[in-house]
């Protein structure tokens, strides 16, 4: 069972109106967290996700001399520093909105922006049946986050099953028997769990989900993966960021964000079990382990969660740009194009610094000869040099 859609009543998303309530009865926390988010420009990231809750369809992004994208907040931080950058080098705009991985599909296969982010990536076949074609940009992780009063990250550790049963609603408290098993030198409250996923359509929550298939029968026969599934318990927060002030906020509370909100925001982070049985670290060495695993050569569709590898951390994934093959638009596609090649040549301590791991110099060099498949109307392969 893959791509459920329905929310259930009881699992209300991170609306307007909610976020509106935090903000005012709560100004000197919310402008806290802006703070600590402020360092990898996740405040403005985070602005305009307060801007947009609620509503159903995000307005387009728009840009003079430039291009526009949308899509997946996982990348959004390092997008929107990239983009900072590029701007102040060469004079050129690229406006990028973290809409979410699913809006920003269906933005990019209706043409109303240049390109698309998701951190889902589509089979050959699919790519070919959409007329779509797709690169890596950088590769990271998706972390579980936990909000208990006296722990720190790494006090606490947690493996698929027990992860997925918490999630489907058969763990509901602190100390249930399978957590300690798991902690047995650590002081659990008796304290009801209080979930947070997300309630938009989301490559994050892909990656998520994925994870807890391939660890959990359970989770894959009743809920399966998808960037929106039929979420059995939790609230729905809008976004990396709309997660990250939800679990921040919520005593007793867990969710799932990419790793960069984890680090530029302090947020506590569990150790997990991977597939080799080891507990391990969410940090640059373990999403490269896992990355270790990806052949490039063959495909750029890889899916990195849950690898063999002994120390991989174990719901790593890359994330992706979507263009459209045959381009009515070239001069757009070029500057796209002249983003990421710049990216590719200038951005890779940026990544760096915001927690992100770069593409290897083969990778970069395979992503370029793809992009001969981005043609015009005559098709001939657009321009960018």
């Amino acid at each position: 069972m893959t791509g459920q859609v329905a929310h259930r009543a009881n699992a209300a998303p991170l609306h307007q109106a909610t976020m509106l309530i935090l903000m005012t009865k709560n100004k000197g926390f919310f402008m806290q967290i802006l703070r600590r988010l402020a360092l990898a420009g996740l405040a403005a990231t985070m602005a305009w996700s307060l801007a947009a809750c609620g509503k159903q369809n995000a307005a387009t992004p728009t840009a003079r001399d430039g291009a526009t994208g949308a899509g997946a907040s996982f990348p959004a931080p390092l997008y929107a520093k990239w983009a900072s950058n590029y701007a102040a080098a060469t004079g050129a705009k690229i406006n990028y909105q973290s809409v979410g991985s699913s809006a920003g599909m269906k933005q990019v296969e209706a043409q109303t922006v240049d390109f698309g982010a998701s951190d889902e990536p589509l089979s050959d076949e699919a790519l070919k049946a959409k007329g779509l074609v797709q690169f890596p940009t950088v590769i990271g992780g998706v972390v579980p986050v936990i909000n208990i009063a006296g722990l720190a990250s790494g006090d606490m550790v947690l493996d698929g099953p027990t992860l997925a049963a918490i999630y489907l609603g058969k763990i509901t408290r602190w100390n249930d028997p399978a957590i300690v098993a798991l902690n047995p030198t650590l002081a659990l409250p008796d304290a009801a769990i209080a979930p947070v996923r997300r309630a938009d359509g989301s490559g994050t929550s892909f990656t998520f989900t994925d994870y807890l298939s391939k660890t959990s029968s359970e989770w894959k026969e009743k809920i399966g993966t998808g960037k929106a599934v039929n979420w059995p318990v939790g609230t729905g927060g809008k976004g990396n960021e709309g997660v990250a002030l939800f679990v921040a906020r919520l005593p007793n509370s867990i969710g799932y964000v990419e790793y960069s909100y984890v680090k530029q925001a302090n947020m506590t982070a569990i150790k997990l079990k991977n597939a080799a049985g080891h507990a391990v670290t969410a940090n640059e060495d373990s999403f490269k382990a896992a990355a270790a695993s990806a052949d490039w050569q063959r495909s750029f569709h890889q899916i990195l969660t849950n690898p063999p590898t002994p120390d991989a951390w174990p719901i790593t994934s890359a994330t992706y740009i979507m263009m459209q093959s045959r381009q009515d638009k070239p001069h757009n596609a070029a500057a796209v194009l002249k983003f990421f090649d710049w990216a590719y040549g200038n951005g890779d301590q940026t990544a760096q610094q915001l927690d992100y791991i770069a593409m290897p110099d083969e990778v970069k060099a395979l992503i370029r000869q793809s992009w001969t498949h981005i043609q015009d109307a005559n098709g001939q392969p657009i321009a960018y040099k």
